[in-house]
């Protein structure tokens, strides 16, 4: 991907309900996925084996992580250790890009 780009702003678009994710990325380290979830949307909690980070791009939710509440909103980075519990619930139209990246070994 060196020295390729796009905008994700072009990239973001809403079904009238639920999730639409597209991966822009991925290799043998990393996945970078767009999510773009519809007003109203919840991702129960589950977790991951991989680090991850949330990158809000758009919109309004709150993610549960740990059993904390955080506030989403543009701007708004987040880091998760790979095997924390999280879930998420759109306020709004959502986006955010999550990155996947493997855990240290």
């Amino acid at each position: 991907m060196i020295g390729n780009s796009l905008n994700l702003k072009d990239k973001i678009q809403y079904a009238a309900a639920g999730v639409l994710s597209s991966v822009l990325w991925k290799d043998n380290i990393c996945q970078y996925t767009l999510f773009c979830l519809a007003e109203g949307t919840d991702i129960s909690e589950h977790t991951s084996s991989r680090n991850a980070t949330v990158q809000v791009l758009e919109g309004k939710g709150i993610l549960t992580l740990n059993g904390e509440e955080i506030q989403l909103e543009a701007g708004v980075f987040i880091v998760m250790a790979a095997n924390a519990p999280h879930a998420l619930k759109a306020e709004s139209n959502l986006a955010f890009l999550l990155t996947l990246s493997a855990p240290e070994s």
